[in-house]
């Protein structure tokens, strides 16, 4: 693994490597976004999470192309809003333009339209793919249902699922779901969900000489899952990366996935604690 740069480790999907660790730009504006990114770059970040619904792709565009990384060195994900279905291929084409790249490597339906999977949607995503113009597709926010009614109607799986992801809510029967049908889980809003002064997570970072945020960065890596921590602030751009490279015993592990409602539920209907 290269100690210059996070592009490892990654999940494999159909046209390359997605690196598990990725910057969140979810409210960095667009006018914050050039330095955030080339902070984000110069810390070694080589995936950057953006939608057209952040307004801020045209600032993202800004740091890659003044970014001494080349570009197929640097995953971009961006997403198509729900209220543009009909009009999915333009949306994308403006996206490409904004950022100033010929292709995203990974295009997502930020949420299902209307509530409802919409497999006419999800064909122009698989159509984008098909043309080249991103070369992986997937959804964020939708269900095992809703994915399984994509993968019915169209014969194609999304290959990722973005998700609001965290020890709090880790739920093993969606991580369980989700490899059963070949879907990348990819979290997002991870401090966000999670209370960092969990008496759980403040001593496991005591043991690794870190911080609890970035324990919960450590926990997405040693399960597989892809993490987004967002920040504007150099510092934790750098701190959150680092966690990346904390490695977890499986005990610890294993007593993080114990914070979430789902595992403390045990073993009702609903949820499932993971058996390993």
């Amino acid at each position: 693994m290269s100690t210059d740069d996070y592009a490892q480790p990654a999940a494999t999907l159909s046209n390359g490597l997605m690196p598990l660790l990725g910057f969140g730009t979810w409210q960095i504006s667009n006018r914050e976004a050039p330095q955030a990114i080339a902070q984000a770059l110069q810390a070694g970040y080589r995936h950057i999470d953006t939608a057209t619904a952040y307004h801020n792709e045209s600032g993202i565009g800004k740091a890659l192309a003044s970014s001494t990384v080349a570009r197929e060195s640097v995953f971009v994900t961006t997403k198509l809003p729900p209220g543009h279905a009909g009009r999915e291929r333009r949306t994308l084409e403006e996206s490409l333009s904004k950022l100033g790249v010929d292709y995203v490597d990974l295009w997502l339906v930020h949420w299902p339209p209307n509530g409802r999977a919409a497999p006419r949607v999800w064909e122009q995503l698989v159509r984008a793919r098909q043309d080249g113009l991103a070369m992986a597709v997937g959804v964020s926010n939708y269900s095992l249902a809703q994915i399984d009614e994509l993968t019915e109607a169209t014969g194609a799986t999304p290959e990722v699922n973005q998700i609001r992801w965290g020890p709090s809510i880790y739920d093993a029967n969606v991580v369980s779901g989700l490899q059963q049908r070949g879907v990348v889980l990819e979290g997002y809003s991870p401090f966000k969900v999670s209370n960092l002064k969990d008496p759980t997570l403040v001593s496991i970072a005591s043991e690794h000489d870190a911080t609890t945020a970035q324990v919960i960065v450590a926990w997405h890596i040693a399960h597989g899952f892809v993490v987004i921590p967002k920040s504007s602030r150099r510092e934790r751009i750098v701190a959150n990366a680092a966690g990346s490279r904390i490695e977890l015993t499986a005990a610890e592990v294993a007593a993080i996935d114990g914070l979430s409602a789902a595992a403390r539920v045990g073993s009702s209907r609903r949820f499932g604690r993971n058996s390993r």
